[in-house]
């Protein structure tokens, strides 16, 4: 027999997530010896020293599994944010947590809600678990959360919100997310993605754990970006202690490894760390606006660590020109932005190499 005659229907028709290029990979396809990665969001002054000083002071004990109920991180996570233990549920990154939301609760035929364009793992794990994707456009680069509000039926289990959003990164407003969750029926669950929360500087921006108590609301955070683990893998989720309890019962016992557990509570205490970071992307934004304005390059202003560019048509190769000269960003085809381009913001060396770069291409004759 065909094994593809063997493989669920859904899994045929699915377009696998495709990361930002490995530095390793690009050295080896292009035999370069130096190549900085500009491409998926990651913290560009690395990890955390405390997380450092964890991981070396508890690698004696990887002979031995993990606490499966990663009851200190937990611990930790509660008393910096005021919540409790059992509101807590800690991820393989935030990606497996989306999942285990859906096993949890989604049965074949169920509505999910998402934006057009957002982060894709929402549709991929949508479309595995065999639920009805319901794609509502983004309104000028952001979430048009009335829309998507207009689409919820008696079918619909999930709605997903990234605030702020990748890859546009814009946000939603405290104000237009509590006139979404308003009256919002009982049997929709909403999961607020807030992987970029610690960037955000906006003062009309909600801090999504404060509406904990408002119906079904999950809100997931990751240690992969201001605190620079993307590595480790580490994701956290707070909801309801009854949401969190059935989530619980469908996660792997032991999903967060030991060094990503101590890492993450040291990462946690890091205060200065994080604040560093902070101003490393405010700073490197500012910088990238300015030379973005004098090229005329519209971009879609971001309260995240990365900024989205429209480089018109030929936005692929220069791509590929970007490549050659070793900078990776991230070219946004598959999120149905053919024009566009995403640059993480990185060290200042970083940004100006490739505004450099950038300039180069662009308006040199040099620029193959």
């Amino acid at each position: 027999m065909n094994v593809k005659e063997l493989v669920r229907e859904c899994v045929l028709t699915i377009k696998p997530y495709k990361p930002g290029k490995p530095i390793e990979e690009v050295k080896r396809e292009l035999d370069l010896k130096t190549v900085y990665k500009m491409a998926s969001n990651e913290n560009a002054l690395g990890p955390s020293p405390k997380a450092m000083q964890a991981i070396k002071k508890a690698l004696p004990g990887i002979n031995r599994y993990p606490d499966g109920n990663c009851f200190y991180l937990k611990k930790a996570l509660a008393k910096k944010y005021r919540l409790r233990p059992e509101n807590i549920i800690i991820g393989n990154g935030s990606d497996e947590l989306f999942v285990l939301a859906m096993l949890a609760f989604i049965e074949p035929g169920d509505e999910v809600i998402v934006a057009e364009p957002t982060f894709l793992m929402y549709k991929l794990d949508a479309q595995l678990f065999e639920a009805r994707v319901v794609s509502v456009p983004l309104k000028a680069f952001r979430y048009d959360l009335a829309a998507m509000k207009a689409k919820i039926t008696s079918r619909t289990k999930l709605v997903f919100i990234a605030n702020p959003d990748n890859p546009t990164g814009s946000y939603v407003t405290r104000k237009e997310v509590e006139q979404f969750l308003k009256d919002l029926p009982d049997n929709v669950i909403v999961i607020f993605d807030e992987a970029y929360f610690e960037y955000v500087e906006a003062c009309d921006y909600g801090d999504c754990l404060r509406y904990l108590n408002r119906g079904n609301v999950i809100v997931c955070r990751t240690f992969s970006k201001a605190y620079g683990l993307c590595g480790l893998r580490v994701g956290w989720a707070a909801g309801s202690r009854e949401i969190i309890a059935y989530m619980n019962q469908v996660r792997d016992p032991f999903n967060v490894n030991q060094l990503a557990q101590v890492a993450a509570e040291a990462a946690l205490t890091d205060t200065r760390h994080v604040e560093k970071s902070r101003r490393l992307v405010s700073d490197g934004r500012k910088y990238i606006y300015a030379e973005l304005k004098a090229m005329d390059l519209f971009f879609v202003p971001s309260v995240t660590n990365f900024i989205l560019i429209n480089i018109g048509p030929e936005s692929a190769a220069v791509y590929e020109k970007l490549l050659r000269r070793g900078i990776i960003v991230r070219e946004m085809t598959a999120w149905g932005l053919p024009n566009f381009l995403r640059v993480t913001i990185g060290t200042k060396k970083e940004n100006q190499l490739f505004v450099k770069a950038l300039k180069t291409i662009l308006f040199s004759k040099k620029g193959a």
